[in-house]
Formats: C-alpha cells, sequence, structure tokens
C-alpha cells in the first residue's frame, strides 16, 4: 500500500481571517511585521469567532516592556450576559522579550509607529499581524495610487492585446 504524504505546506495550520486593516498599508510604510499571540477573554473569542471586528482605529503601545493592543473594536457577544467584554479595551499582546525590546527602540523614533494589519485564527489561537511603519507623507500616498493605476492599465492593455491574439488564430 501507498502512503499518502502530506507537504509541510499542508501541515501548516491554515488561518481564517477575521478583521484585515487595509488602510494600514495606504497610509504607512511597512518596515517590519511580527505574528502575535492576543490575551482575550472567552466572549471576545466568540465574538471574533463570528468574524466580527475593526482594526481601523488601532495601535499598539508598549507601557512597562509589555505590549498593548489600542482602539481594536471587537463587538460584544450578543448572547453574553454580564461577563461581556468591553468593546474597545485594551488587549495585551504575546510576544517574545527581545521583539518586544526592538520595537519598543525602533517605535520611540521620529515618526514610527506601531499598527495592526491582519487578524485572524490560526491552529485555534487568535492572532494579530502587527506592523512597525512610518507615515506617509500625503505625495507618498498619490504615488502609491498613481503606480497601481498604472500597473492596473499596463494589466488589461496586455490582456486585451491577449485577447486579441487569440481571435486571430
Amino acid at each position: 500500500m501507498k502512503e499518502s504524504r502530506k507537504s509541510a505546506k499542508d501541515k501548516a495550520p491554515e488561518r481564517k481571517l477575521v478583521a484585515q486593516n487595509k488602510k494600514a498599508r495606504h497610509d504607512y510604510h511597512i518596515l517590519d511585521t511580527y505574528e502575535c499571540g492576543l490575551v482575550l477573554t472567552g466572549t471576545e473569542v466568540k465574538s471574533l469567532r463570528q468574524g466580527r471586528a475593526s482594526l481601523v482605529d488601532g495601535f499598539v503601545q508598549i507601557d512597562d516592556h509589555e505590549a498593548w493592543l489600542h482602539n481594536v473594536h471587537v463587538p460584544e457577544y450578543a448572547q453574553g450576559t454580564w461577563t461581556n467584554h468591553s468593546a474597545r479595551r485594551k488587549r495585551k499582546l504575546l510576544l517574545h522579550r527581545d521583539e518586544i525590546d526592538k520595537l519598543e527602540s525602533k517605535s520611540q523614533e521620529t515618526g514610527h509607529t506601531i499598527v495592526p494589519l491582519v487578524l485572524y485564527f490560526k491552529g485555534g489561537r487568535a492572532k494579530v499581524e502587527i506592523a512597525l511603519a512610518r507615515g506617509k507623507k500625503e505625495f507618498d500616498k498619490r504615488q502609491t495610487l498613481r503606480e497601481k493605476q498604472d500597473r492596473r492599465e499596463a494589466d488589461r492593455a496586455m490582456s486585451a492585446a491577449k485577447r486579441k491574439e487569440r481571435g486571430r488564430e
């Protein structure tokens, strides 16, 4: 009998996306990213499993050598009772000490901040991908949009040429 072998990609736990901060990539230059765990209550986990969260106003702050996630909106769990959580409470991030020290030193530099990019479940555990970022100026944002639009137009032109070529054959 032949054994079916799973590749390394198949063994890796899948990511179940909960929330994404698309505006962060528009407003900031992403310098470095980190994956970290979250300390959550039971009703927060249940609310996240329903796919309800918003990272739009979120940011990370380091206090007393601990990383905290602020302003992330996780709505109250509908079936929760008096044990329900506050929607915008600060949540502790689980990172290695050397990662926290590196983020703390870099975030104190002028113009650097730490923003959440993605909130997801990986192997049954809630994870957040945070990024060390530097704010973009207005002309940087326009330049990024212009490059994106130029790339889109080039792709359209190439696909139209391919369609035209197939039509001739």
